[in-house]
């Protein structure tokens, strides 16, 4: 019974049957057009004193309001009174103007639709109370019996009064359930004709996985580069305080790498930020590649009192400049991950073999920290670059020593 009267006269029912008397506020003039060419071909002057003839001119005016629904706003106004009116969720419907043949037919079916229904309970809304009532009230009225518009004869009977109550009380009732079902019916009806088409949601869909695409990227180059930078200054200013009164020259060393650090983090920080620009400026920094910048990198992590052997069995410059720049966000997020957790000494080896590039980071397990809250993304964003360039890699722990191993293929990559 609640479900029943919440269907009825809920809060989202008055929404809809507000929205349907919009749509028969904006059939009258449709109608009065109508009126127009009904009135000179049946010869008569009051169209509206007849009641076929006034249905006439409303339905004459539908397919008027049809061809006017053609007007680039009419979309996005219906949009707008479906989605706060009728309830609709604001995902199923469409944005903006209609744009083609089908999206400019499917908006004319929903504005005669919706012109429809809305003049039908319009006038019902309009008609139905008074009449309800005066049923509900005649048999009562007795003293107008004999007067020229007198209670009718038949009233006379019990039957015939106590029918004429529950005429009228039904009535009430039968408008809202017409209502509320013309409501749901438009709300039902309102993604197939004001939703986006197939084309569209895939539009929409290959949109939101490029910005995701796009937020990844800018997500592992500001993990792999500010946060490499910030964990290598924090252990290069660790290690010179311990020896400052001892070894004044391992912390000009130390102080020194802190300084190219920030100094290069921040150049780095410019390319990333780069992503979000429409294009590249002419003072963006270039990305770091492993031809470029790994001697760098292994000078700033010695530094900070790391010991790091390094084999590099093949020419950085001869990688492809897009291996080169991944690989040194590799190495770089290798090395990382070793100053955080593990012990020392670090070791790194790179070479080619059978096509592919091969990068081999292990140390020894050492006592690892508890983990900081949203931390742990650094081995993600790696398996995230290899898998991008079609490689693999792997990493773990086994008989005290903590691997990572990458292979990235060669050919293929620009």
């Amino acid at each position: 019974m609640t479900e029943a009267l919440r269907f009825l006269f809920g809060g989202r029912a008055r929404r809809r049957w507000i929205h349907l008397i919009l749509g028969g506020a904006l059939a009258v003039p449709y109608t009065l057009v109508g009126s127009v060419i009904v009135g000179p071909f049946t010869g008569v002057d009051n169209v509206f004193g007849s009641l076929p003839l006034q249905l006439g001119s409303f339905a004459l005016g539908l397919p008027i309001a049809a061809v006017t629904s053609l007007f680039p706003l009419t979309r996005p106004l219906e949009v707008g009174a479906a989605r706060a009116l009728c309830g609709v969720e604001a995902d199923l419907l469409a944005h903006g103007p209609a744009r083609t043949r089908a999206e400019r037919g499917r908006t004319a079916g929903w504005f005669t639709l919706h012109l429809g229904l809305g003049g039908i309970v319009s006038g019902m809304s309009l008609a139905l109370p008074p009449f309800a009532v005066a049923l509900i009230v005649l048999p009562l009225l007795s003293w107008l019996r004999g007067t020229p518009h007198g209670v009718p004869e038949f009233l006379d009977h019990p039957w015939a009064q106590a029918l004429s109550a529950v005429a009228g009380l039904a009535m009430l009732p039968a408008l809202a359930a017409c209502a509320a079902g013309c409501g749901t019916l438009l709300a039902r009806w309102a993604p197939a004709l004001l939703g986006p088409t197939p084309e569209d949601r895939l539009a929409a869909a290959e949109t939101r996985a490029a910005d995701l695409a796009v937020r990844n990227r800018l997500a592992r180059e500001l993990h792999d580069s500010v946060g490499h930078a910030l964990s290598a200054v924090t252990l290069q200013a660790s290690a010179a305080r311990r020896v400052l009164d001892t070894d004044p020259e391992f912390v000009r060393e130390a102080l020194a790498a802190i300084e190219d650090t920030t100094r290069r983090t921040v150049g780095e920080l410019d390319a990333v930020l780069g992503v979000l620009r429409d294009g590249d400026g002419p003072g963006t920094a270039p990305a770091p590649t492993l031809a470029a910048d790994l001697d760098g990198l292994l000078r700033r992590t010695r530094a900070g009192g790391q010991r790091v052997t390094a084999s590099v069995g093949t020419d950085p410059a001869a990688l492809p400049p897009l291996v080169s720049r991944e690989a040194y966000r590799i190495v770089q997020e290798g090395l990382s991950n070793a100053l955080k957790h593990s012990g020392e000494p670090v070791g790194l080896r790179i070479s080619t073999a059978d096509g592919h590039l091969e990068i081999t980071v292990e140390n020894p397990l050492g006592a690892r920290p508890a983990p900081r809250p949203g931390g742990g993304h650094g081995l993600r964003g790696i398996a995230d670059r290899v898998r991008l360039l079609g490689g693999t890699s792997h990493a773990g722990a086994s008989d005290g020593t903590w691997c990572l191993r990458v292979r990235l293929p060669l050919k293929g990559s620009a």
